[in-house]
């Protein structure tokens, strides 16, 4: 039982206790004990009047605390956030040097998963595209997240980090275990938070690539590609949320890679195969592998 303990005087209110269970939502104050006020003597019914007065201000100016304390402790131990369903990841996944990391950033339509499709034939890279292994995680039976993952696409906005984080870095430890430790990151970081929450606690990047394209040209394939996906989110009006959902918080990341030097852009409403050249060379000029 949640209890509350008010002790009061003539001269206002000694303190206040609160004794409640962790992660206990509280909706009602379930037990109100309070001491009754003592009053001294009076002089005259003015003064008698006066210190009732006063007496019922005080107490209206207690319950009012109660009431927004009861608020604030409620929301502060209602449960099923993101963060309290993940594991806090408590040092650095990656120590520099043991995995190399390229973010493919790009509107949607892009063509970030086709030239990544790419670079892993050819040479050997893991490919993990973040909102694919969100959809995986959303269809795997008795995933904790699975409701959120599907709320956010069908809306076309940013599944929380920590939901993200883990499950690339998840990903990663089970490709290094196979002695595979090259990879390019599709669709990810899409926030400034994302990327600084990555780097710090899973894997320093080596560079950014980020596919420039006309807005139009993405709508267009994504409508053609939509025909045959099967994707909730191919569809105009998730379509358009993705496009303003990629401008208001993708590119700023973009510039605070770019003020690193960390951000090679590609004109990507190009051929395939003309874009998947400059990509090559951009991954050799940076890190060496061919």
């Amino acid at each position: 039982m949640n209890r509350l303990l008010l002790n009061t005087s003539i001269k206002g209110v000694r303190s206040i206790k609160f004794s409640t269970p962790k992660f206990q939502k509280i909706t009602s104050l379930r037990t109100f004990d309070c001491r009754s006020f003592a009053t001294q003597p009076t002089q005259s019914s003015s003064n008698n009047q006066g210190s009732s007065n006063s007496n019922r201000g005080k107490i209206a100016i207690v319950l009012g605390l109660l009431a927004v304390g009861s608020t604030l402790i409620s929301i502060s131990y209602q449960r099923g956030g993101p963060a309290e369903l993940v594991e806090p990841i408590k040092q650095k996944a990656f120590k520099e040097g043991e995995v190399s990391v390229i973010f493919i950033l790009g509107g949607p339509g892009s063509g970030k998963g086709t030239q990544s499709a790419k670079l892993v034939n050819d040479h050997g890279f893991v490919h993990l595209s973040a909102g694919d292994l969100l959809r995986a995680e959303q269809k795997r039976p008795g995933s904790k997240y699975g409701e959120l993952i599907a709320n956010n696409i069908r809306d076309g906005v940013i599944v929380p980090q920590e939901v993200t984080i883990a499950l690339l870095k998840q990903a990663m430890e089970e490709s290094k275990v196979k002695g595979q430790t090259r990879f390019l990151i599709d669709g990810f970081p899409r926030k400034m938070d994302q990327a600084i929450t990555f780097e710090d606690q899973v894997a320093t990047s080596a560079f950014t690539i980020f596919f420039e394209c006309p807005e139009q040209v993405m709508l267009e394939r994504l409508l053609e590609r939509g025909k045959t996906s099967g994707r909730a989110d191919d569809n105009i009006e998730s379509i358009k949320k993705r496009f303003r959902t990629f401008i208001e918080t993708s590119f700023p990341v973009i510039e605070y890679f770019d003020k690193q030097g960390k951000v090679v852009k590609l004109q990507c409403d190009q051929p395939v195969d003309v874009v998947y050249e400059q990509v090559q060379k951009a991954i050799k000029d940076k890190i060496g592998h061919q």
